[in-house]
């Protein structure tokens, strides 16, 4: 299989000069690095990936993760990325110093998962789930914990997971009836079942940490009632050994992609023998197991990203290779004598390869951007400083979860369409990365929740302040775009657009403030729609911004032609995909209400 299932130059020319990481490194707790050394880290990931990750990406998906003899038998890759994740200090990265950890940036982190991602989308997530349930056990459990769990977990030898869904509850968290009972001993039994766990078990693992939301007998309802347990596969004994727990792996979901990934359905309990230990305190569980739920939503965006990158190199390289048809002669003919065209000759291919350029660098930047506002939200010296880049992450996560999910899979849908029939057919990865990205819609919070979190939620908070934060940054690079020939048309459009989002605002927020949230929300998803076009297009601004600014530059990093293609696709989206708004526009400030349920059933 070829390696160019990622642009390794795209992606350092976002994460060092668009995004800038080198600002990163001036703060304490990066100090200690320098970009020769993350360089090192993103290279070696990337040498890791060809060899260990890339080859086996079609073998995962024909020899599907399954449930045999109450485990789950994964594919043997599962083992060799897992501990070879910990050797690596993949998995303890962004961990303290003190914890284990290398204590780099989330953004140089983020960057390397991703090609991790691009190369194989089977098996990051279990690298990346344990380091999630460990720094939830760093953040909030006891020391005794952290001695127990979080170095077997950073060195890949243990596992974990976040157990949230149950039968009866999917999303819906204030639903889960999981139980939690304190004994004299100081431990609590665990009784219930979650489903959908990503990576719940397999032959391999010595043992998986699952952190487990459950409620405490006596508990209020609702999300208020809920705590974190941490409730090992196996515990631990006074000697060292290991013992069952009673977690019982009921079941593995068969999937129409990522079929390397496991999918379980969980059993605790069964015999009255699981036991589980409390992190933190009482009834504050969601709220804990959200500091994980943001890095999984970032996660997931990254994910999806990376699978519409490697479906558009896949896609590329095939339209430069596949000779069909000719061009049109000036009358209007073909000549059947000359040569056949590549079809990236032809302008519909030219145009789907665009969109797919557009909408995996944009997510690219997205994901960077995000990642970014991390860093410097963990390394804020100041109030002020804290709060505004908690403000602007928090209405960034829904749409880095969102926007690379669905505009990742009309992406690699495209990349479909341009491989023609082969692209239907198994010799072909297109239709696996077809299949493999739909379930990024759907992982931690579907469009529709990520959507009514947005408006709902992240919109109206501290008055309107986060948003407001996000257009002064917006604005920031508009100004700047301004003040070029060449890019104040394209400055003047989104200025325009930003402001009709205030105006699609002023005709939704009535509704809210008159107490009629099921129509202030009916059409989250279109708002969502609006501000992720939105804000993609402040993205390749920005990128074209830097671009011009690197073309007049002697020193430049890469050729002409690479910030060319930039200001090109910047172009490409404005034209395609920007005037989107205007539709979207028009249905959020209608004043008809056609999905409302009312008296009368009209969906028969």
């Amino acid at each position: 299989m070829s390696k160019k299932y990622v642009d390794i130059e795209t992606l350092k020319y976002i994460l060092y000069d668009v995004h800038k990481l080198e600002d990163l490194l001036s703060r304490e707790r990066f100090q200690e690095h320098d970009l020769e050394s993350l360089d090192m880290f993103i290279d070696s990931v990337k040498e890791f990936s060809d060899r260990e990750l890339h080859p086996y990406f079609k073998e995962m998906d024909e020899t599907p993760a399954y449930h045999k003899d109450g485990t789950v038998i994964v594919h043997e890759q599962v083992h060799k990325v897992m501990l070879q994740s910990g050797e690596m200090g993949i998995i303890s990265a962004c961990f303290d110093y003190d914890d284990g950890g290398l204590q780099i940036p989330i953004s140089a982190f983020q960057a390397a998962l991703y090609i991790m991602d691009a190369a194989n989308n089977h098996l990051p997530g279990y690298p990346s789930l344990t380091l999630g349930a460990a720094e939830l056990i760093v953040e909030f459990g006891k020391q005794e914990l952290k001695d127990i769990y979080v170095p077997k977990m950073l060195s890949g030898v243990w596992g974990g997971t976040m157990c949230l869904t149950e039968p009866q509850a999917g999303s819906s968290l204030s639903d889960i009836v999981t139980k939690a009972t304190l004994t004299n001993d100081g431990f609590y039994k665990i009784t219930g079942q979650k489903i959908f766990i990503s990576g719940g078990d397999n032959q391999f693992s010595e043992n998986i940490i699952h952190l487990v939301l459950a409620r405490i007998e006596g508990a209020p309802k609702g999300t208020k009632g809920i705590s974190l347990f941490v409730v090992p596969k196996n515990r631990l004994k006074e000697d060292g050994s290991l013992e069952y727990n009673d977690v019982m792996t009921v079941a593995d979901f068969q999937k129409m992609g990522q079929k390397g990934y496991c999918t379980t359905h969980l059993g605790f309990g069964d015999n009255d023998d699981c036991r589980g230990w409390l992190i933190g305190e009482e009834h504050k569980g969601l709220a804990q197991m959200f500091l994980m739920m943001n890095g999984a939503r970032i996660a997931v965006g990254r994910g999806a990203a990376a699978i519409a990158m490697a479906a558009y190199r896949t896609s590329l390289q095939y339209a430069n290779e596949r000779p069909q048809g000719r061009k049109l002669s000036a009358n209007g003919k073909k000549n059947p004598t000359e040569k056949q065209s590549l079809i990236i000759e032809h302008p519909d291919v030219r145009r789907m390869l665009l969109l797919q350029k557009s909408i995996v660098e944009g997510s690219l930047s997205l994901v960077m951007l995000a990642s970014k506002y991390h860093d410097i939200l963990t390394t804020a010296t100041s109030k002020e400083e804290k709060e505004k880049y908690h403000l602007l992450l928090e209405m960034i996560i829904p749409i880095v979860k969102t926007y690379p999910s669905e505009a990742g899979a009309e992406s690699v849908d495209n990349g479909l369409q341009i491989l023609g029939g082969y692209g239907f057919c198994t010799d072909f990865s297109l239709q696996q990365y077809y299949r493999d990205i739909r379930i990024s819609a759907l992982y931690e919070g579907t469009t529709g929740i990520q959507s009514q979190d947005l408006l709902g939620r992240k919109v109206p908070m501290q008055n309107g302040k986060a948003l407001k934060l996000l257009a002064a940054e917006i604005m920031q690079t508009i100004i700047i775009a301004s003040k070029d020939d060449e890019l104040k048309d394209y400055a003047t459009i989104l200025g325009d657009k930003l402001k009709n989002s205030q105006k699609v605002l002023e005709h939704l927020m009535p509704f809210a403030m008159k107490g009629n949230y099921e129509r202030y929300l009916a059409d989250a998803n279109l708002f969502m729609e609006y501000m992720s076009i939105v804000v993609l297009g402040w993205l390749w601004l920005e990128m074209a911004v830097d671009s011009k600014n690197q073309l007049n530059n002697a020193d430049k990093k890469y050729s002409k032609t690479f910030y060319e293609s930039k200001i090109h696709t910047m172009k490409f989206y404005f034209k395609y995909e920007v005037p989107k708004t205007n539709s979207l526009a028009e249905s959020l400030m209608s004043d008809e209400v056609l999905t409302i349920k009312k008296d009368k059933e009209y969906i028969i």
